[in-house]
């Protein structure tokens, strides 16, 4: 018989470098297990709730150990799948398994203590008390209890700390440190037909009773209608129904003619109703999925390669029920919350209630609940973005990432900065599960890998039904010059005459530029001075819907200035352009149309976004202007035309996937036109016609453009051929954020085989008031030089943080960064 394990490494939601080892009560020994919540305290007894990853019996040495103080489960809420997935993303992407933890969990599953006031039952005199201390101790008395938080906002900031010590010397509060779960299930009224009154006999005299009452009568028939149709009667939808108040319904239930039970209901239901949807695939969905499924049968990942509008999804479909047939979990990874949103409409019809949708925009409580039906296998397929990869999936068979091309995959703050993509491709590893990667516009690292055999490989070339592919034509921006003395800045006349050929054929436009704000920056023309952040080294962007100027770093917001601070000139004009100034100047030269725009100042409520989609997909919006939103795999049949404004802009970046981002881009955005009758048109603005990248996407020739990208990263050494490693110092003063970075580069240029870049200010060399210093590494893809980097990393960074002046000195790891 195994003996009972005495310790557990516990992981607390904190940036710790490593487990913490706690001992276990006898009496708790025979209940613990791996995956369970548990109740520690650390540093002066602040109290947390830990995630227990390991058990063993080897006593640690050198310092005394703590105890538990409780399990918070009954049984795991997280597998040991799962603790081994966020042991991988930690190592690899350089992370703490507290950071970890803290982004993979959701909020009301990371128990941690509140200082919280309780009242004493003391009653004193208020003229004994300061003003604000009487106060607080008034709402101490009704409430019984207080956060510090309520404490904060109820007195001024400078007396908190002698309000608190007014409480507590006088002997009217006691102070609490114990944990309190933030979940709280959803609540409903549900209300049914007295004990008494169940037998026809004693239903026919209550009507006969009520007769003379009206209103409790209505409430009455109310009930039995309701009843009859849902068999179930909710308090909100009887009051409504009936037109009663809940005093009236109230003085049913004092006769006992009534009664009301709270219960807890799901969050999360839907009403999904009639048989699933089936499949059929025209010829050459039906070739593409059999070289799919070829393709899986020797690799265990694909990537499916199908252009914009060939109906990839219905390929997903057909492979995500094979795989649910079998018994086994599914994911279909989005890069952004906002593709769930028409993808998932589509979805219910083949998978009804097994479906299950993850992301940050649900609540914490209604992210519990998720949590909890994949826990139980409820939800047997998840859609969502990055954030769908941490549930507690206990036997996967696929995982889809969708646009596997996008960006968005990567985390950037805060910390584990992991690849949606490539965490799926180790997640799948642990449940020998499949990896389809789908995109348009694959990345160059995926048509690399399935160049070289490591990846299967299958192509969808046409779109669906034999639709046709849109006709690019590229137009010489410097034709709107002749449009100027009209006040037209930002639209040619070619393009101009394209969107009124639409608009006459009652066809959408989606006008496309990825920069949002009304004008990216102001300027002198006298002096040439222009607006910059006070906290950051960039410049302020004006914004007309507010009438500012905003910096997109740090969010500050200052007036706009209309004479210039340096040489006092009046001469203060806009230049270049973002999403808010081309919807004014197309509203002005196309009155008559229904303009909205698409960008993150325009969907940030919470359903704007979804508002939106369905504008466009009742015809209620006939031109959306947009930045990168547009282009993410949104299906509106109407759209016949597609504009690109200045596409010079996405060509002019200085990072070396430049004119990989431009080409999918483009032909991204490309795609939305023409879907559904082949009859789109695509008009390309540039002051540079003759780009290479913008002749690839006119002629829809990925193959071209691949060609000359992969010679060009494997000539400069960059990925798929090397790893980079971004280092990123941030601090208050320059010299100390510089002196950091010079040292960790002189340290990594001792290993021999990578090459070191470096520092060098970042692309933006100010941010929040802090300086910003950057070393590359680049790194040949062997696992010992790799595993080298990364552990000297780490054993820099702990001396540096260890010098004196460098508290506050900020390095972060950005392992593949993108």
């Amino acid at each position: 018989m195994n003996a009972l394990p005495q310790f557990a490494e516990v992981i607390l939601p904190l940036s710790l470098p490593q487990t913490l080892t706690y001992g276990i009560p006898l009496e708790l020994q025979a209940d613990i297990a791996v995956g369970m919540r548990v109740e520690v305290a650390l540093r002066a007894n602040k109290v947390y709730t830990a995630l227990v990853v390991a058990l063993h019996n080897r006593r640690p040495e050198g310092y005394e150990v703590k105890l538990i103080r409780s399990i918070v489960d009954k049984t795991p809420i997280v597998n040991k799948r799962q603790i081994r997935f966020w042991s991988w993303v930690a190592k690899y992407y350089l992370a703490s398994p507290g950071e970890v933890m803290q982004c993979a969990l959701p909020a009301h599953l990371k128990i941690q203590s509140e200082t919280r006031l309780l009242w004493t039952g003391l009653v004193e005199d208020p003229e004994a008390w300061t003003e604000e201390g009487y106060l607080a101790f008034e709402a101490l008395q009704v409430k019984k209890e207080l956060a510090i938080s309520e404490l904060r906002a109820l007195v001024s900031a400078r007396h908190l700390v002698a309000v608190l010590h007014e409480l507590l010397e006088r002997g009217a509060a006691l102070v609490d440190e114990s944990l309190k779960s933030s979940y709280k299930p959803r609540i409903e009224k549900i209300v049914s037909l007295g004990a008494d009154y169940e037998p026809e006999d004693a239903r026919k005299a209550l009507f006969d009773q009520l007769s003379r009452a009206p209103k409790q009568l209505q409430i009455l028939l109310a009930y039995m209608q309701l009843y009859a149709q849902q068999g179930q009667v909710r308090q909100p939808a009887l009051l409504e129904k009936s037109g009663a108040s809940p005093a009236s319904l109230k003085a049913l239930v004092d006769k006992g003619i009534f009664d009301i039970e709270e219960i807890p209901v799901d969050r999360l239901a839907r009403n999904t109703t009639g048989t699933l949807k089936d499949i059929t695939f025209t010829p050459a969905q039906q070739q593409a999925y059999a070289d799919l499924e070829a393709g899986l049968a020797q690799k265990p990942i694909a990537l499916l390669h199908g252009v914009t509008g060939s109906g990839k999804t219905l390929l997903y479909i057909r492979k995500i029920r094979e795989v649910l047939a079998q018994g086994k979990q599914a994911i279909l990874l989005l890069p952004e919350i906002g593709l769930t949103t028409q993808l998932v409409s589509r979805l219910y019809a083949y998978f009804g209630e097994e479906l299950g949708v993850y992301h940050s925009r649900f609540s914490d409580n209604e992210r519990v609940e998720i949590w909890d039906k994949v826990l139980n296998g409820t939800y047997r397929i998840v859609v969502g973005p990055r954030s769908a990869l941490w549930l507690p999936y206990h036997n996967l068979g696929l995982i889809i990432a969708d646009e596997e091309h996008d960006p968005s995959y990567k985390q950037r703050d805060p910390s584990p900065r992991f690849h949606a993509r490539d965490a799926a491709i180790y997640l799948a590893t642990l449940h020998d599960a499949q990896v389809i990667l789908g995109s348009a516009t694959p990345s160059v690292e995926s048509l690399y890998h399935a160049q070289i055999g490591k990846y299967g490989y299958a192509a969808l070339t046409e779109r669906y039904l034999g639709v046709k592919m849109p006709v690019i034509e590229v137009i010489d921006a410097k034709s709107i010059d002749q449009l100027r003395p009209q006040g037209i800045d930002l639209l040619t006349p070619e393009l101009i005459a394209a969107i009124t050929d639409a608009l006459g054929r009652r066809k959408q436009v989606i006008l496309f530029q990825n920069r949002r704000g009304y004008a990216p920056f102001l300027i002198c023309v006298a002096c040439g001075f222009v607006p910059h952040c006070r906290n950051c080294s960039v410049s302020l962007t004006y914004h007309k819907s507010t009438d500012k100027m905003h910096c997109h770093y740090c969010g500050l917001k200052v007036p706009v200035i209309h004479s210039c601070p340096q040489c006092g000139s009046d001469k203060i004009r806009s230049k270049s352009f973002g999403t808010e100034k081309i919807e004014e100047e197309v509203q002005r030269v196309f009155p008559q149309a229904r303009v909205a725009r698409m960008d993150v100042d325009s969907t940030r409520a919470k359903n704007s976004f979804t508002d939106l989609l369905d504008q466009m997909q009742n015809q209620t919006i006939d031109i959306l202007v947009g930045t990168q939103m547009v282009v993410k795999g949104l299906d509106f049949a109407p759209v016949a035309l597609v504009g690109i404004l200045l596409a010079d802009g996405l060509l002019s970046f200085p990072d070396f996937r430049v004119n990989e981002r431009a080409f999918q881009l483009m032909e991204q955005v490309s795609g939305r036109a023409g879907r559904s009758d082949g009859a789109g048109r695509v008009i390309i603005q540039a002051y540079n016609k003759d780009h290479p990248t913008i002749g690839w996407v006119q002629r829809h020739d990925g193959t071209a453009f691949y060609e000359h990208e992969i010679k060009f990263r494997e000539l400069f050494s960059y990925p798929p051929f090397v790893r980079m490693i971004r280092i990123v110092f941030r601090h208050k003063e320059h010299a100390v954020a510089a002196t950091a970075a010079l040292t960790m580069a002189d340290s990594m240029q001792k290993i021999d085989g990578i090459e070191v870049q470096g520092p060098v200010s970042g692309l933006v060399a100010k941010v929040r008031n802090q300086y910003v210093q950057e070393v590359w590494l680049k790194c040949p893809r062997i696992k010992e030089i790799i595993d080298a980097v990364k552990a000297r990393l780490l054993h820099e960074r702990s001396l540096l943080m260890a010098q004196r002046g460098h508290s506050a000195l900020q390095i972060q790891f950005d392992v593949d960064p993108v």
